[in-house]
């Protein structure tokens, strides 16, 4: 989860969304737990390109499909930072436009390379597809958001596994 600091030897993944608040939260979430149900060490983060609120809890949609999953919902916002792409190795965006505006980000084409849209990881979506914000929308907005993060965990596992988390 982001609030642990970050080892050198460990696979490191951050989920980056608009305002760190619910797509990006429920990524990280999920993505930690199917890690380790698969016996993999990672580190799994999360942060937004613009956060409006630091230091802010999730918001309450996504906090309490979490809940309602049984997940931790500790969670504090943070922005992302250009230090970020040295810190992690597989950094996710969670729409196209994250991705876009995370490769204007990146400092050199070894930090792009690091940037992949969440949908890419779906095997079945061919070229990938964006996870929609839930902010302010009903719970089935949330539910559907959660369902698209769900469908593409086994193949950020997989990217996870085939790096080797025992660097």
């Amino acid at each position: 989860m982001a609030s642990r600091a970050l080892t050198p030897d460990v696979y490191r993944v951050l989920f980056v969304c608009t305002g760190n608040v619910c797509r990006s939260v429920m990524a990280a979430k999920a993505l930690d737990r199917e890690l380790a149900t698969a016996g993999l060490a990672a580190q799994v983060g999360s942060a937004g390109l613009r956060v409006q609120t630091p230091g802010a809890p999730a918001d309450a949609g996504a906090a309490q499909l979490l809940a309602a999953r049984g997940y931790d919902t500790s969670h504090v916002v943070r922005p992302f930072q250009a230090g970020m792409f040295a810190a992690h190795d597989l950094i996710v965006a969670l729409d196209s436009n994250h991705q876009w505006v995370l490769r204007q980000l990146a400092p050199d084409p070894a930090a792009a390379a690091k940037i992949r849209l969440l949908g890419s990881f779906d095997p079945a979506a061919g070229a990938g597809w964006d996870v929609p914000d839930p902010v302010g929308g009903a719970a089935s907005d949330y539910e559907r958001a959660f369902g698209l993060i769900e469908s593409a965990l086994p193949g950020v596992i997989a990217a996870v596994r085939e790096a080797g988390t025992g660097r």
